[in-house]
């Protein structure tokens, strides 16, 4: 039997979206765990064929119990080499683990909505290995950017928040987007947190929807080139394990 994927998430309500779908596809059993909910983490990540964490109204710098708790699932999960994919919340934490600072913006700028994605060369070059093209923008839910780890690879930048995409080495993968938005997630989002729509930066809610429309797309496309090269599949990610076991 196939190792499942470790996934975590920060809300009741939330799901892993697209990014959940795809792993089923490709043959992973999800294991969904809610650390603010009360569910524990494991400690073996061997256990796992990989490790999603995704985004969340929190901040990595929160003083709560569960964020060190994250924190370090995370730099257990990069030291033993398994794959990590973080998604907003997740590429904050992931840089905590790396002793990197998060922080808020100094204008109090934020990104809610579709935004510009420029990848870096070096972003271009993997993308090209992979098969992959960029996305010109990709959806944004967040406040609060962060410092690139060192000896971390930059692979997109944006305008108001300049580190977009990051890996280290080739099975640890930072987005400060989220690829993982279906339109029905978009429109919970913009509903349910409607609020945010007033801050500095954030798009209005038919913003949101048109960006769907328009980007989605190329989103789904990269997503899915992206997945195959982080992770591959449940029968190939038990094969090579069992190789490298002899």
């Amino acid at each position: 039997m196939s190792l499942p994927v470790l996934i975590v998430l920060h809300q009741e309500q939330s799901t892993p979206g697209r990014v959940g779908y795809a792993l089923r596809q490709r043959g992973f059993a999800l294991d969904i765990r809610r650390p603010p909910l009360g569910d524990p983490l494991p400690h073996n990540v061997s256990d796992y064929a990989g490790v999603v964490v995704f985004g969340g109204p929190m901040s990595a710098n929160d003083p709560e119990p569960w964020i060190d708790e994250e924190i370090r699932l995370i730099a257990r999960t990069v030291e033993a080499g398994t794959p990590f994919l973080g998604l907003c919340l997740g590429a904050q934490l992931l840089c905590r683990a790396a002793g990197s600072r998060v922080w808020k913006h100094p204008d109090e700028e934020t990104e809610i909505g579709y935004y510009p994605l420029r990848p870096t060369a070096a972003g271009e070059e993997w993308a090209a290995a992979q098969g992959a093209v960029w996305p010109r923008a990709v959806y944004h839910w967040h406040r609060e950017g962060f410092d690139l780890p060192k000896g971390a690879e930059l692979l997109a930048e944006g305008d108001a928040f300049t580190h977009q995409a990051f890996r280290m080495g080739p099975r640890t993968l930072a987005l400060q987007f989220h690829p993982e938005v279906t339109y029905a997630m978009i429109c919970r989002w913009t509903t349910r947190a409607f609020e945010r729509m007033n801050h500095k930066g954030a798009q209005a809610p038919h913003e949101h929807r048109a960006g769907w429309f328009e980007h989605d797309h190329s989103v789904r496309l990269w997503l899915d080139v992206t997945l195959d090269s982080w992770i591959g599949r449940a029968g190939n990610v038990q094969r090579m394990a069992t190789v490298n076991a002899v």
